[in-house]
């Protein structure tokens, strides 16, 4: 039940802290809560979980095969790196030039809130490398082990974390955009740093130790 535990925390504190940083989908469902209503948000917000579930899916049938192969799973490991300190830079340098979110251009829209969704998640490209990146970590630690029920709770957890982060902002409304948008260089550097600190944990694992890999299938 730990490990389950264990599973459940890091999937859905890794989902929901991903969804804070400011952005055309969180704005989007915030604009939907407050020009249309919450019901509507909610859609919009159901459409791109589903897109991310079904790329995390695909993420996860890879990596069971990527993880029986210690060759392999050991360059992953270098391009889980290389993708962490590239979005730990991309975290400072969006801090330093104090980068703001523009104004969101879906506000006015002619379709389901739904499909709307599933269009504007489907259009971003980050999500299977953000995944690859962070199940190859919790992998590398020990916790995640490739087995339907293990990998059942982990696709849970993040779809929650999701949910409560889209929340956050549908129930905050613009009072969130504004606080969070007054912030979001500090959020910026924080997340910069945790990714850098990520990083450099990750390396001295992969260059002074050998990571004994325990696949236990279910």
């Amino acid at each position: 039940m730990t490990k389950l535990l264990k599973i459940f925390w890091w999937g859905m504190s890794i989902s929901f802290l991903g969804t804070l940083p400011l952005g055309t989908v969180n704005v989007t469902a915030t604009n939907i809560a407050v020009h249309n209503n919450e019901n509507d948000a909610f859609l919009f917000s159901s459409g791109c979980i589903v897109v991310e579930t079904i790329c995390l899916c695909f993420v996860l049938t890879a990596m069971d095969w990527v993880s029986k192969k210690k060759k392999l799973f050991k360059a992953f490991e270098w391009m889980t790196l290389l993708l962490i300190l590239t979005m730990a830079i991309g975290s400072f340098i969006s801090a330093y030039k104090m980068k703001a979110f523009g104004e969101n251009i879906f506000t006015s829209y002619n379709i389901s809130p739904f499909v709307l969704g599933l269009l504007l998640s489907s259009l971003n490209p980050l999500h299977v490398p953000f995944w690859i990146g962070w199940t190859t970590i919790l992998i590398n630690k020990g916790v995640l082990t490739p087995g339907k029920k293990n990998y059942l709770i982990y696709v849970a957890a993040i779809t929650i974390g999701t949910f409560v982060g889209f929340a956050l902002f549908i129930f905050g409304g613009n009072h969130i955009i504004t606080k969070v948008g007054k912030n979001q260089q500090l959020i910026n550097w924080v997340i910069g740093c945790v990714l850098l600190i990520t990083a450099i944990v990750q390396l001295y694992k992969m260059l002074l130790k050998t990571p004994a890999i325990k696949i236990n299938t279910v």
